[in-house]
């Protein structure tokens, strides 16, 4: 039965999100969900800096001695390039880790270099093997699932965790943020920490071993943040993180140049999120950016509903982006057009480890309640009540 269209009377989510929820006055489960947890995560705006002061000594102690003191992840966006401005702002000696999955655009490269050596930090470049990336990349694609990106987040997490044990670091800091990422779909983009459904996906669709793809188990995430006590922060939900703010300085003081759109500092994910995803999937991945913007007050629902009337990936970028991927993920046209036809599936329809996860999240939102918790909390707030 055909869902009728309906979308959100605060953000611009709609039913191309098949499980999202309206209240009797057409507010989608998104915005309440934001709102509660900004609420619960998020820190008062006139008790952030004394929460960011602690942190800052926190993560200066537990390095003291040694070269670095945190790991940033880095990936020429704004987010990642405006984490790193802020922690030299803040006195922190921190590693630049950057994950290249053979799918970098020039202007990325170019501003990640070009801003790390401006702010004088270390980077350190983890090159998959691309071959075997390639490989789990198509694996993904005939999975056909809206989230086949999960291979490179996960890959990433996985590169920073490795480098805070080779370093002796407890602190990694991220450019994942509540302010513009807190609406995101869970069938959009499940998986990032997911190793048994990138595994299974492979194993149904690839060929070859992933030898030497960086991944980390259930026992590994365990091991990183119970024993090793690793945390990841995201240094972003400390500040008042305006987007627009932070772009303003990162090409006034750093000359970072801008890509035309969120993540488009990778071909690959330009060409999935501006074709292949409203083309197969009928998700426009920047319904859920744009109402985080509308949730965190940087943007009205009318400026919303503009700008997605506008779209930057233009037909000859398309074009000319298709072409690329499909010849450096060596398909043939006959090949990526079955994939397209492909019948629509999600991360249920494979092994995956989600009831572990969520029983995991569930116990730790237990202890936390009762003052206890192996894993500190990624927002602010440390008497959350969620």
């Amino acid at each position: 039965m055909t869902r009728t269209y309906q979308i959100c009377t605060c953000c611009i989510m709609d039913t191309t999100d098949p499980d999202i929820r309206f209240d009797d006055q057409g507010i989608c489960n998104h915005c309440r969900t934001y709102d509660r947890w900004a609420k619960q995560h998020l820190a008062q705006v006139e008790a952030r800096q004394t929460l960011l002061s602690q942190l800052v000594e926190e993560i200066k102690s537990a390095g003291s001695g040694k070269k670095y003191d945190c790991i940033i992840g880095v990936s020429g966006g704004v987010d990642s390039t405006y984490v790193a401005y802020l922690v030299k702002q803040l006195g922190l000696r921190p590693l630049a880790v950057h994950l290249d999955n053979g799918w970098d655009s020039e202007l990325a490269v170019s501003n990640v270099e070009k801003t790390l050596k401006k702010l004088g930090i270390d980077l350190y470049t983890h090159v998959l093997d691309w071959e075997e990336f390639k490989e789990l990349q198509i694996a993904f694609l005939r999975a056909s699932t809206p989230d086949a990106e999960i291979p490179t987040d996960h890959a990433i997490e996985a590169v920073m965790y490795r480098a805070a044990a080779r370093n002796g670091l407890r602190h990694i800091i991220s450019g994942v943020n509540f302010a513009t990422e807190g609406v995101l779909p869970l069938k959009w983009a499940y998986g990032g920490k997911d190793w048994k459904y990138i595994q299974s996906v492979h194993k149904m669709f690839g060929q070859g071993k992933l030898k030497d793809y960086p991944h980390f188990s259930l026992r590994d995430l365990a091991n990183f943040t119970v024993i090793r006590k690793m945390q990841f922060i995201r240094l972003l939900d400390y500040v008042p993180y305006s987007r627009d703010e932070a772009l303003g300085i990162l090409v006034n003081e750093l000359g970072w140049q801008y890509y035309g759109g969120k993540h488009s500092e990778s071909i690959y994910t330009r060409f999935f999120q501006g074709y292949i995803l409203p083309v197969k999937f009928n998700i426009d991945k920047r319904k859920a950016h744009l109402s985080s913007l509308v949730c965190s007050g940087q943007m009205t629902r009318e400026q919303a509903l503009k700008e997605l009337a506008t779209n930057p990936y233009t037909e000859e970028m398309q074009k000319e982006d298709r072409e690329y991927a499909i010849k450096k993920l060596a398909l043939s046209e006959e090949e990526f057009t079955r994939i397209m036809s492909l019948p629509v599936k999600s991360f249920l329809d494979y092994p995956t480890h989600y009831r572990q996860l969520e029983e995991i999240k569930r116990v730790v939102r237990k202890l936390r309640r009762f003052g206890f918790s192996p894993i500190k909390p990624y927002f602010i707030r440390q008497d959350s009540q969620e």
